[in-house]
């Protein structure tokens, strides 16, 4: 039932274009990080190449942050979506040309240059023009829908890359990228959001202003520590299913689809949960836990390859055998898309929360990815050397206790942050 509820939203025509934004940039992440998995094959990469291929991304992001969230709150973010649609039609043009490690190094800085002006705008909007009383709702199912569109990349995604290379996979990206630059054109409307005076939003005293609140200081310092762990999942799960197992695009793609699909089932309905309970630190806390878990399970992938017969599966004219390396990562990364349903809606409603005491919800969300960008620039680096000089299994639970500490450490900070918080603006009891 909640899950059309979501889909309720897409009558209103401006959602229905923010929604195609979130599709457009999921679907084109989600079929890039298969993609790196056969890069890193092709072109024989170490575990430290293979951690650059997330830190160049993160690194370009980690440096825009902050003057693109300045420039949201007193600009035009309709001007800076369509920028951002243009730019990630570069991307897809400049992997067609890759023919060494350092040209997808260089493609993926590109990449995060366009991913952060999509999300960073995307979520803004959202959270600016959704009703007071819907706000939970209107951020939980727009990632919804971007879950939907990760899980569309994965299957559709791996399924192109297997059966007809890159470059017709980076045409269809293409195409489905333009078509969400026309809902935009067509429906949003020209300053969504409203402008603020340049003096007032987004400088340095503003984010002086917010690391005041203790609930949003303790969101910055977990997704900090959190992202060390999180991203170098993301970047090394798909590579170590292809370059320790052998598994295809195709199958890489279902195994990545399982943790979307729960992840698109369950976040609209966590996201009406946030709205009723409130007490959203707790879903912040029950989701990283589960991720933590969930990391730590990969690594039983090599234990099972070999002792679970293999399954030949059938499917779209092509017949894949799967093993138990499948079926320990499917089971992994399908936690890992319950921790983060859980997670997300909760942690997007805090931070445009904390953002609305100063109405400054873009420079909140602006520090929302800060505090991420730096631990994904150094968190694959770091993980891929360990893989390097130790094992691959081994860099997988030094994720996971980054992921655990992280959470331990938010536990305790976002429950006196809660206790300090009082009422809410509002008048709506949070409890």
């Amino acid at each position: 039932m909640t899950y059309f509820n979501s889909i309720g939203l897409l009558k209103d025509r401006e959602f229905a274009a923010l929604a195609g934004t979130a599709f457009a940039r999921s679907q084109a992440y989600s079929t890039i990080l298969i993609a790196l998995a056969l890069y890193a094959d092709l072109f024989g990469t170490t575990g430290f190449v293979e951690g650059l291929f997330g830190t160049a991304f993160a690194l370009v992001q980690l440096l825009v942050v902050l003057p693109l969230g300045r420039a949201v709150d007193t600009g035009n973010a309709k001007r800076y979506l369509l920028a951002g649609f243009l730019i990630n039609v570069g991307v897809f043009v400049g992997f067609i040309q890759v023919s060494t490690a350092v040209h997808v190094v260089l493609v993926r800085m590109l990449q995060g240059l366009g991913a952060s002006i999509l999300w960073i705008t995307g979520a803004t909007v959202v959270g600016d023009i959704s009703p007071d009383d819907q706000q939970g709702r209107w951020l939980g199912s727009y990632n919804q829908f971007a879950s939907l569109s990760s899980l569309a990349g994965d299957l559709l995604g791996g399924y192109l890359l297997y059966v007809y290379g890159f470059t017709a996979t980076y045409a269809v990206l293409s195409l489905i990228t333009l078509g969400a630059f026309l809902l935009v054109v067509r429906f949003l409307r020209q300053d969504p959001g409203g402008q603020k005076d340049p003096d007032e939003a987004t400088g340095v005293e503003t984010f002086r202003s917010l690391l005041t609140l203790p609930m949003l200081r303790a969101l910055v310092g977990f997704r900090f520590v959190f992202s060390f762990g999180k991203m170098a999942v993301i970047i090394f799960l798909p590579i170590y299913a292809r370059t320790s197992f052998g598994l295809s695009a195709f199958a890489i793609g279902w195994i990545m689809a399982g943790g979307k699909l729960t992840k698109a089932l369950t976040q609209g309905f966590v996201g009406n949960l946030t709205d009723r309970f409130g007490r959203e630190h707790y879903f912040v806390a029950a989701g990283a836990f589960l991720y933590a878990l969930g990391t730590a399970t990969i690594p039983l992938a090599a234990y099972f390859e070999g002792r679970i017969r293999p399954v030949d599966v059938s499917l779209v004219g092509d017949t894949q055998r799967l093993g138990g390396a499948f079926a320990a990562l499917f089971g992994a990364y399908s936690l890992l898309g319950i921790g983060d349903s859980i997670r997300l809606p909760a942690s997007m409603s805090l931070f445009v929360d904390e953002g609305d005491q100063y109405d400054s919800v873009a420079s909140a969300m602006s520090l929302r990815s800060l505090s991420w960008k730096t631990g994904q620039v150094a968190g694959p680096v770091l993980i891929g050397t360990t893989m390097d000089f130790v094992s691959t299994e081994a860099g997988f639970v030094l994720a996971a206790g980054f992921l655990g500490l992280a959470t331990a450490v938010f536990v305790l900070t976002a429950r006196r942050a809660h206790a300090e918080r009082g009422p809410v603006p509002n008048g709506v009891p949070d409890d």
